[in-house]
């Protein structure tokens, strides 16, 4: 069985936000690549936990429709941060409104506006 890069270690809505909490796997293979010595989470990866975590919470698949931003403020690297507190406040209809951000602590990693629509 392949390791997992990341893992959601739990979940909860608080004030109206689904808080997760998320391991980084900094052992994980992909990080040989990106980039030896000093690794770093691609963005992506990042953008994938948010949706997992939606997907999870919400017990259906959901894709990817709309990015309408996307920032990534710092560097998150897993052996430094192998934790990471992501907050997302959304409206769920027939798509799904999403702002979420990623950080640990007062170090945000990334912000992120999208829409998601259930596969």
């Amino acid at each position: 069985m392949p390791q997992e890069i990341y893992n959601i270690e739990h979940t909860g809505f608080v004030d109206g936000q689904l808080i997760s909490e998320v391991s980084v796997n900094a052992a994980h293979s992909i990080f040989e690549g990106h980039f030896p010595g000093s690794p770093v989470t691609p963005g992506v990866i990042q953008m994938q936990m948010v949706r997992d975590i939606l997907a999870q919470h919400r017990g259906r698949p959901l894709r990817l429709k709309m990015l309408r931003t996307c920032k990534f403020l710092k560097i998150l690297d897993p052996a430094a941060n192998p934790l990471v507190t992501i907050n997302i406040k959304y409206k769920a209809e027939e798509l799904v409104e999403v702002s979420a951000t990623g950080q640990w602590g007062s170090t945000v990693f990334f912000k992120i506006q999208a829409t998601y629509i259930y596969e």
